[in-house]
C-alpha cells in the first residue's frame, strides 16, 4: 500500500470512531435526561397519599375517632355491645336512717333511706338486712318477686317495710331497736330504735320508691 493510500485510510478509519463515540454520548445523554424527566413527572405511590391527608388527621387510619369496640369509659356489658355505667354501692354510712311503727296491714316498721349530702349511690337489687338482737334473728323476704336497684342522691327516697310477727300465736322476743344493713357484706350496719315490738319470724320487703309499696302483706 502506497504512503498517500495508507494515509487516507487512516483518516477515514479515525472519523468513522469519532461518529461513533458522539453517537454514543448522545444516545448516553437522551437516556439520562429521559430518567430525570420521568422521576419529575412520577404519580405517587400508593402508599403515599397526594395531598398530606394522614397529617391532617383525614386520612385512614388517623381520624382521631374511636373504633366501633371501643368503650368511652368503664362499665358494665349490657349483653348487646354496649356499655351502661357502674355507680357506687350504698353502705349504711352513706345513708342518713329512719324507722317508724305504721299500723296498716297489722302493723309494721317502715324503714327510710336517703342517701348523705353529697352523695349519690345504689342500692343494690336485694333484701336489706334486717336483723334483730345479737342472737342472729334476721328477717327472710316478704316478696316473691325480684328486686331493682336503687339510685339514691338529693332527695330521693327508698322504703322497706318490716313485718316483725308472722306468726298468729303468742309468744316471741321483744326488743326496742333493729339492725338495718345494705346487705350481708356491710360493715358499718345501724342501730334504729323502733319502741318495744316482739318478734316471731320477721320478714321485709325489698327496697322500693314508694313506701305504699313497701307494706309488708302477712
Amino acid at each position: 500500500m502506497s504512503g498517500n493510500r495508507r494515509k487516507a485510510f487512516l483518516v477515514s478509519a479515525a472519523l468513522m470512531g469519532g461518529a461513533m463515540l458522539l453517537t454514543a454520548c448522545q444516545d448516553s445523554d437522551a437516556a439520562t435526561g429521559t430518567g430525570a424527566q420521568g422521576g419529575t413527572s412520577a404519580a405517587p405511590s400508593a402508599s403515599a397519599p397526594a395531598g398530606g391527608k394522614q397529617a391532617d388527621g383525614k386520612g385512614s387510619g388517623t381520624t382521631g375517632k374511636p373504633s366501633a369496640g371501643t368503650a368511652a369509659g368503664s362499665g358494665a356489658d349490657t349483653g348487646s355491645g354496649g356499655r351502661k355505667p357502674v355507680g357506687q354501692t350504698c353502705g349504711a354510712n352513706d345513708i342518713s336512717w329512719s324507722a317508724k311503727s305504721e299500723s296498716q296491714a297489722g302493723g309494721y316498721i317502715l324503714i327510710t333511706a336517703k342517701a348523705k349530702s353529697g352523695i349519690t349511690c345504689y342500692l343494690p337489687a336485694a333484701l336489706p338486712t334486717v336483723a334483730f338482737g345479737s342472737d342472729g334473728t334476721q328477717a327472710g323476704p316478704a316478696e316473691q318477686s325480684a328486686a331493682k336497684q336503687i339510685q339514691l342522691s338529693g332527695n330521693t327516697a327508698a322504703y322497706a317495710g318490716v313485718n316483725p310477727k308472722t306468726t298468729k300465736e303468742n309468744g316471741g322476743k321483744e326488743f326496742e331497736s333493729i339492725i338495718v344493713a345494705v346487705g350481708n357484706s356491710d360493715p358499718d350496719p345501724v342501730s334504729l330504735q323502733v319502741g318495744t315490738i316482739t318478734v316471731d319470724h320477721p320478714v321485709v320487703t325489698n327496697w322500693h320508691t314508694s313506701p305504699k309499696d313497701a307494706v309488708p302483706v302477712k
